[in-house]
């Protein structure tokens, strides 16, 4: 029997792929489980940072040996030539905090991604896309790249761009509460006052529901190549 762990920061980055999956919550983490005949595919949410990543990654393995990880999940465009909406194999992750780099599963692809312990705005993108030459940031996957790598466990990166390289944004890093959960009711308060903002956000939203979408079909296309666990266990057919 197969597991494969697959770790996000927020449901709404998983939704698509997991919406047919018996959900449960346990220790404030949110868990999905699809099992099939090989194996089980086992989704894990515990919210954004790489704290929060390393806590998803230990509840799926409180239920067995994983024999796959994959990082996935929006991430911020670090070059004007990448479509928000879109789902990119990321090749090689690097932690902004300590210069690490670490490379995926995913032959001939020449894709990075930087992990940054903050939201990166605008002027913070155009600094991280100069030092690392990356082409997208996120806040997760180095803590899991990381964790796979002292195991021993083949890694995988797959990300959705929820914001260009020059999307004006506000600061989300003050809705983030220390355990990484996104402070909803507090923002939505913060934008309608706010309403030079409401262009962006609107496209952010589009573009994130645009790529949560990609990114449920590229990871079954990773998980399932053939299609065969989907039409046999009665799975939607993102792509097909």
């Amino acid at each position: 029997m197969t597991r494969t762990a697959i770790i996000a920061a927020m449901p709404a980055e998983l939704k698509p792929l997991t919406r047919c999956w018996r959900h449960e919550r346990q220790n404030g983490v949110d868990l999905w489980r699809w099992p099939f005949d090989e194996g089980e595919w086992i989704a894990v949410c515990a919210g954004a940072g790489v704290q929060s990543a390393a806590r998803a990654l230990a509840e799926a393995e409180k239920l067995g040996p994983l024999d796959k990880v994959i990082s996935t999940g929006w991430a911020g465009a670090l070059r004007e030539d990448l479509a928000p909406g879109r789902a990119y194999d990321v090749s090689v992750v690097i932690d902004a905090r300590t210069g690490e780099r670490f490379a995926t599963s995913v032959p001939h692809k020449d894709c990075w991604l930087v992990t940054s312990p903050k939201v990166a705005d605008a002027t913070e993108k155009k600094r991280l896309a100069e030092t690392y030459q990356a082409a997208l940031v996120d806040m997760e996957a180095a803590a899991i790249a990381r964790l796979a790598a002292m195991r021993s466990i083949p890694f995988y990166c797959i990300k959705g761009i929820s914001d260009g390289f020059t999307d004006k944004l506000p600061d989300f890093n003050r809705f983030l509460s220390p355990d990484g959960h996104f402070q909803l009711a507090r923002f939505v308060f913060f934008a309608l006052l706010r309403p030079w903002y409401w262009p962006a956000l609107i496209r952010m939203g589009e573009n994130s529901s645009k790529a949560s979408r990609a990114l449920a079909e590229s990871l079954l296309d990773m998980l399932d190549e053939r299609g065969e666990i989907r039409k046999r266990n009665g799975y939607p057919n993102h792509h097909r």
